[in-house]
């Protein structure tokens, strides 16, 4: 049995040796997405496209994702097609690659899965990288209006709506312990931050790392569910997942929809550089969820 098929949704993640075998394939586009940037140009995996968190997977004028138009010149740079199954991988257990393909889902791309591991794994088992820059002739990438899944982003209203509701549901903070108890703004080196620390009143701590092993891939589905359900987190509420600025949620977001397969899972990417930045919106400090 592949170590995979536990899963919810096995298909929308592919094993290291998944990739050795098929990543030249025509169809399949590798895209790495790291933390660190200058990661890909020192050596990727062959074939694969390199996208910069910072400067191609957000507008650089406002505050949000890419325009339709943005995104769709992107993907057709990157050699990317609409049937194109896209596998992102990259470094801190695939962090930012979570992120690339939650975007993906969001605008309605059919076939987005992850390298279970990333960069971690890859080099773990002494598999090989280079430095050389692929060269895939450009696509056709068009977004399908009627194909987006706005469901599966979250905005400030629709946290302000669910904790107004009175209605059982779930938010996760996926951000280290130390950010969730307030203790500290935002990760070292990391420059988006927010005027107070500390969580959303009823958040439960459970850090996005907590999902993997130490060679970046997932742990097994009974471990992620006593995870997850062990915190109050269970398939039958609507759940918002959130941490600073969306990337690490969208890696517990990834578990909870397609590996552990709960119905309605949103990534609030707002997060807490929006909210640790309102005025008069409520904040609880320490290590306990705190009440409204």
């Amino acid at each position: 049995m592949s170590p995979t098929s536990e899963y919810a949704h096995p298909e929308v993640l592919v094993s290291t040796e998944w990739v050795a075998q098929h990543g030249k394939d025509p169809n399949v586009r590798l895209v790495e997405v790291d933390v660190d940037t200058t990661s890909y140009e020192k050596g990727h995996i062959e074939g694969a496209a390199g996208v910069s968190w910072d400067s191609q997977l957000t507008d650089q004028v406002r505050r949000d994702l890419l325009s339709t138009q943005g995104w769709e010149q992107l993907l057709s740079g990157l050699g990317i097609s609409n049937a194109t199954t896209i596998v992102a991988y990259g470094d801190n257990n695939n962090w930012f690659a979570a992120w690339f393909v939650w975007q993906l889902k969001y605008y309605g791309h059919a076939d987005a899965r992850l390298m279970d591991g990333g960069r971690v794994k890859w080099l773990k088992e002494n598999r090989p990288l280079t430095t050389a820059l692929p060269s895939h002739p450009a696509g056709s990438y068009k977004v399908d209006p009627a194909k987006m899944n706005k469901a599966l982003r979250a905005y400030r209203r629709d946290v302000e709506d669910l904790i107004s509701s009175g209605k059982a549901f779930a938010l996760v903070d996926v951000r280290s312990p130390d950010e969730y108890t307030g203790k500290v703004l935002a990760p070292a080196g990391l420059n988006e931050t927010c005027q107070r620390g500390g969580h959303i009143p009823g958040a439960a701590s459970i850090p996005w790392g907590q999902a993997v092993r130490e060679d970046g891939s997932f742990k097994p589905r009974a471990e992620l569910e006593a995870l997850y359900q062990g915190k109050g987190v269970t398939p039958e509420k609507p759940v918002i997942a959130y941490c600073r600025i969306g990337e690490r949620s969208s890696h517990s977001w990834f578990v909870l929809k397609y590996l552990l397969g709960y119905g309605n899972v949103r990534n609030y990417d707002g997060s807490w550089t929006e909210w640790g930045n309102l005025v008069g919106a409520p904040i609880a400090k320490g290590p306990e969820p705190g009440k409204l």
